[in-house]
């Protein structure tokens, strides 16, 4: 063997070798040698057999590896990596991805690596998603374990994915005009050839050889160049014994061209394909260019919000206002932001009153109008004055980078009805092959010199571009025009869920109500005083997310909470000053003095109600009133009309349910459920054929989320609801729910039709493609007009541009979504 084992590179006189499997295999360098031996080492040497080629050369400078220490500062790295509950996580663009043999490679070495957590890589997209406990690991290990295999990791960041599409934008834009010069060329020459032949002339024959060699150089670098990625994409299925959308076309292209240049120099009375040739890949590479556009546009809202966040801050300090880099602020910092600029981290509003263009994060079109002490989240733009705020989050902690690893999560995964419609494409090659091999057989037999034309025009007809791009076209539309209404799909199944929903159940606080408590009444039961048994309550409630914990923030005072423990959809426990406190359902509070039964007597509260209460005696009852969503009962409303029935589960009493319950129209309602009693509640309705949707906001609310048909989670819940959600109401705008349901309907719709007229063209042409009635170029348009007429019908699922004056606040990121494309 010439050639290194591993990289492919000519060996150079290297005597080293690598041990694998038993033999020994020559290897070009020491870099290539010490990744060999680590990928046999960790017994990946399958990685080997499975690859599609040649893998990357490692770079062999010793001091390459000083590189990745900068990714181990946890100043540098929190720009890049996102942090929720001791585990870490970040999305990497992996430079060298060939293959999917490369991505299983990468996806094993890091799941075996101690303190891994998740890996998930994409050889599509070119991307890397790793999840790792932060005690154990930090973001330098994971790039140093990455780069050691021969692959270069970089931090999907503004720029590289920026300069990701605009390469692939102009690479697919060279080779479309090289093949459509190259068609209309070879066209040229052709019409004169087939004019000739219609008027029954003979063409004197050094013209028509001159014509045939003419046209040969002119489809050589379209069959070579533009071609290219047709043919690579067909050896790379190949190689992994596999049959992909590409091999009937390659070996379709492949046929024509040979035959062409053999009846150009050795069979001057043989039939050439050159135009079928350059027209099929000129058209081919169309239809892929739309799509490529298409997926971009679509891709915008995430990349919108990736690029929102500017890269300067206004610091407010000692010496008045400074102008740093956003990446050295600090949790605490004071910050200027003027008019017309974007904040940069989420905070505190400070001074004043403010009205935030939060458009491109909730679809929101008016400015938000925020007071002092209130939050506000990065991304959004300031449309009034300066004001103040004070850093809350940063980074990849903030709400913006949160919504964008979400999307970024869903993107990862494909739909049951896309992976269904990809393992049917894939059996159907295997007969298109069949198809095209009896098809040639029954011509040898019938009339050879037809035999060749009708074989080709099988091969090209029968491919099933269009129905293998039906579904991940309409999801991909409908997942940006979602985007546009605030809605922020995570899990793809979900929306064909949503289109098959039956029932809905809401959560109560939080989700049907704005979730913005106050103590209304306070009642001391033990001579406790009120403020006393206010600052207790205060103080355990402090580190709860629950929305109920919120209307005790104006009684927090200094204090430590020991012990601390929540107890999903009950309350919260904790030892205060050696003294054991609960509060909660008032069930909860009298198991802590070992009562079955709390007493009743708060007659006359109709609000929320919850009691704090010690091992001894209950301290107090608390009244929290909430007021409900102005579009609450005109959501269930419209439900109703798409024949949805609304239900509502909730943990708090009675009376603060029923109340809810009738103001918004809804027949049934469950008061004093916990997550348990929720759970079995969804359950049975799921065995009574019933397809239901859940939606809630709170941690006690993440079980029965899970459990759901599909799951809605608001925006501004608990993270862990959010993390069990197929869907986010990121605007909190529960009118945006019947708006989904029509949207996921009508994306169904359109799935269903592209599915449709992809078989049904497939089905149809093959026979007369077989039967000889359809030549090779009209059957390489009609493959390429049947796969563009897929994408084009699923465009009508993406949102349009706002007309109206009052909507033009999202004209910016509509510019944004355009423009990424």
């Amino acid at each position: 063997m010439s050639a290194c084992f591993h990289c492919g590179e000519p060996l150079r006189g290297s005597t080293l070798i690598a041990r694998i499997e038993q033999r020994d295999q020559p290897v070009c360098c020491t870099g290539c040698q010490a990744v060999a031996e680590l990928i046999a080492g960790t017994g990946l040497s399958d990685f080997y057999r499975y690859r599609d080629g040649n893998s990357v050369r490692p770079n062999d400078d010793g001091q390459a590896s000083d590189k990745w220490r900068v990714y181990a500062d946890p100043q540098f790295a929190s720009q890049f990596v996102r942090t929720a509950g001791g585990q870490n996580s970040v999305t990497l663009l992996v430079e060298g991805l060939r293959c999917s043999a490369c991505s299983w490679l990468i996806d094993q070495v890091l799941r075996r690596n101690a303190g891994v957590t998740d890996a998930s890589v994409n050889a599509a997209t070119g991307r890397a998603s790793v999840t790792w406990d932060g005690a154990k690991l930090d973001l330098s290990d994971i790039m140093r374990t990455i780069a050691q295999l021969g692959y270069v990791p970089h931090p999907v960041t503004d720029e590289t994915v920026t300069r990701a599409l605009r390469q692939e934008r102009r690479d697919s834009l060279k080779r479309l005009a090289v093949a459509g010069f190259g068609m209309m060329q070879v066209m040229m020459f052709a019409v004169a050839v087939y004019s000739a032949e219609l008027a029954h002339e003979i063409m004197e024959p050094g013209l028509l050889n001159y014509f045939r060699i003419v046209s040969l150089l002119v489809a050589t670098p379209v069959m070579f160049y533009a071609g290219a990625p047709i043919l690579l994409s067909a050896w790379r299925s190949l190689s992994s014994r596999s049959i992909g959308m590409d091999v009937p076309v390659s070996a379709a292209l492949l046929l024509a061209y040979a035959a062409s240049v053999w009846n150009t120099f050795g069979n001057a009375g043989g039939e050439v394909y050159f135009d079928s040739v350059t027209m099929f890949i000129f058209f081919l590479t169309l239809g892929r260019f739309v799509q490529m556009s298409v997926r971009q546009h679509t891709a915008g809202v995430t990349d919108a919000l990736a690029r929102q966040l500017p890269s300067i801050a206004h610091r407010v300090g000692a010496d008045g206002v400074e102008d740093v880099p956003v990446t050295s602020l600090r949790i605490g910092d004071k910050i200027q932001v003027r008019r017309g600029e974007v904040l940069p981290a989420d905070g505190e509003l400070l001074n004043g009153e403010a009205h935030l263009d939060e458009a491109l994060l909730t679809g929101e079109s008016l400015p938000v109008h925020r007071l002092v002490g209130e939050r506000v989240v990065a991304g959004t733009i300031n449309v009034d004055g300066p004001i103040t705020i004070t850093v809350t989050a940063l980074g990849g902690d903030t709400a913006l980078s949160h919504i964008v690893s979400l999307m970024q999560r869903a993107q990862t995964y494909k739909p049951a009805l896309a992976r269904n419609a990809d393992a049917a494409a894939g059996k159907f090659l295997h007969y298109v092959l069949l198809g095209a091999a009896v098809t040639c057989a029954a011509w040898m037999a019938i009339d050879p010199s037809r035999a060749f034309a009708a074989t080709l025009a099988v091969l090209v007809v029968a491919c099933p571009c269009a129905f293998a791009i039906a579904m991940p076209a309409a999801l991909a539309a409908a997942t940006a025009s979602l985007g546009r209404q605030g809605i922020l799909l995570t899990d793809p199944d979900a929306l064909e869920s949503l289109a098959k929903v039956d029932h809905i159940v809401f959560d109560k606080t939080g989700t049907l109500t704005r979730g913005e408590l106050h103590v209304s009444t306070c009642i001391s039961l033990s001579g406790t005083s009120e403020a006393h048994c206010l600052q207790i309550a205060a103080l355990l409630e402090h580190a709860s997310e629950h929305p109920l914990a919120r209307a005790f923030t104006p009684f927090h005072s200094s204090g430590t909470v020991e012990a601390m423990t929540t107890v999903a959809g009950r309350g919260v426990q904790g030892t205060i000053n050696g003294r054991t406190y609960r509060i909660g359902s008032p069930d909860f509070v009298a198991e802590l003095r070992h009562e079955v039964h709390a007493a009743t007597s708060h007659v006359g509260l109709t609000g929320t109600v919850i009691m704090l209460g010690d091992e001894r005696q209950a301290l107090a009852w608390f009244e929290l009133t909430d007021s409900l969503r102005p579009a609450a009962a005109e959501t269930v409303s419209e439900l109703r009309s798409l024949q949805i029935e609304s239900q509502i589960l909730s943990g708090d009493n009675h009376s603060a349910v029923a109340s809810v319950a009738h103001q918004c129209g809804i027949d049934e309602h469950f008061a004093r459920h916990s997550a348990q009693q929720k759970l079995a509640h969804v359950l049975a309705l799921q065995k009574e054929g019933k397809r239901v949707a859940v939606i809630g906001d709170g941690v006690n609310d993440a079980p029965v989320l899970g459990a759901a048909d599909v799951s809605i989670a608001m925006g501004r819940g608990a993270a862990l609801a959010h993390a069990s959600a197929g869907l986010v109401l990121v605007s909190d705008n529960l009118a945006a729910l019947p708006e989904a349901v029509k949207l996921a309907r009508h994306t169904l719709r359109i799935a269903k039709q592209n599915l449709l007229w992809a078989a049904l063209y497939n089905l149809g042409s093959i026979p007369l493609a077989a039967l000889g009635f359809i030549p090779p170029w009209l059957a390489a348009l009609g493959m390429s007009i049947s796969s563009v007429a897929v994408v084009l019908n699923s465009t009508r699922l993406l949102p349009r541009a706002p007309r109206t004056k009052a909507a033009s606040s999202t004209l910016t990121s509509a510019h944004l979504q355009e423009t990424a494309a």
